[in-house]
């Protein structure tokens, strides 16, 4: 078993190397003598574990010349596969945007390979690995934590490296900005909604935006200038960050902290549906209305937005025409390759619905008190 494991570890270790990038094709692998020195194992175990790599491909041996890193073989562009990487699978807004990214696929003969990262980075770090060792024509991906530094840039160079277009979806990492890609124009979505506020009356507006994606960032961003326009001074106490791993919780909390110690607020702009839910959740525990005493706005338009007679006023994300018109984007990609693909940026046009979670703070409720204007 202590054998096993050894040559385990050697094995997917040198693959790592050579996914990455730090063994290049036609280079040449340490000697059996320098592994078995390096790793504290026999010259066998060394053996067992480079003629794994060499049956899958990865290297080739020469008589009397040593081990070579070696081309793939088995990326040759016709396989029909496209894989498509997202943060999650199987709720929320997902499920639409794969099936219109599976809808164009499917006319056009190729099949689908769905991985998931649960929005972590070392996850899509491994599915990218994953992908490398398999038959695909091309990658259709949503960057996990989009906003933060890649680590692991060498992989996406490696899809370069090995002739496989990849498109980005819903975000991009600020390296890669270049990239083929389809985005919703997040900052001029957080403006319109932001500016819809205010021209309801509301002037002290709480942001709640996801720290750890560039579409958190950038629905900030909008939600900014909207107030700069209006003259009403940003203020960083008014605005909640959360992340990935304390979303389900975080703005739960902090609204339920301001508003049960009767912090000023007239409206809350929300990262998503989903924390709008949260919000409305945390306002009515602490005994304030929606949109009486609060107006409270989501971005998606996703199929929690509405239900029993209640609508959030929120940004429609065109779910399954941003998946078809990444689809497309790749099957360009892999019909003209980088001439024509790669400089290619779809940026999606946002639009508000007006729902009945927001409204004018004169007229919503005859009892209550407007803010000064």
């Amino acid at each position: 078993m202590q054998k096993e494991l050894k040559y385990i570890r050697l094995m997917e270790d040198l693959k790592g190397k050579i996914l990455s990038g730090e063994i290049r094709m036609g280079d040449k692998l340490p000697s059996e003598n320098e592994l078995s020195s390096a790793y504290h194992i026999s010259r066998q175990t060394v053996r067992k574990a480079l003629s794994i790599l060499e049956n899958a491909g990865y290297v080739y041996a020469e008589h009397g010349r040593g081990t070579f890193c070696s081309k793939p073989v088995h990326h040759n562009r016709n396989s029909k596969n496209i894989a498509v990487v997202t943060t999650y699978l199987s709720d929320y807004i997902f499920p639409r945007v794969i099936n219109g990214i599976d809808t164009v696929l499917t006319k056009e003969g190729y099949s689908i390979i769905l991985k998931n990262t649960r929005n972590s980075r070392s996850q899509e770090a491994n599915c990218l690995k994953e992908l490398l060792e398999k038959d695909i024509d091309g990658i259709i991906i949503e960057p996990s934590k989009s906003q933060i530094y890649c680590k692991h840039i060498d992989l996406y160079q490696k899809l370069e490296e090995y002739g496989i277009p990849y498109v980005f979806i819903q975000g991009c990492f600020s390296k890669m900005h270049d990239k083929p890609q389809v985005l919703m124009d997040d900052c001029k979505g957080g403006y319109m909604i932001t500016k819809y506020l205010i021209e309801m009356g509301n002037r002290n507006i709480i942001g709640v935006f996801k720290s750890d994606d560039i579409q958190g960032q950038n629905r900030h961003k909008g939600y900014v200038l909207a107030l700069q326009e209006a003259n009403i001074l940003y203020d960083p106490d008014k605005v909640v960050w959360f992340y990935t791993e304390d979303r389900k919780i975080h703005a739960y909390e902090s609204i339920y902290h301001m508003a049960v110690n009767n912090y000023p607020m007239d409206a809350v702009v929300c990262y998503n549906d989903q924390i709008a839910i949260k919000v409305i959740q945390a306002l009515n525990d602490a005994g304030l209305k929606v949109p009486e005493d609060v107006s409270v706005t989501g971005y998606d338009n996703s199929y929690i937005a509405s239900s029993n007679g209640f609508k959030l006023t929120t940004i429609v994300h065109p779910q399954e025409k941003l998946g078809e018109m990444a689809a497309e984007l790749m099957l360009d990609l892999i019909r003209c390759g980088e001439e024509t693909g790669n400089k290619r940026k779809i940026l999606i046009e946002p639009e508000i619905v007006i729902g009945n979670s927001s409204c004018k703070k004169t007229t919503c409720n005859d009892n209550h008190t407007s803010y000064t204007i």
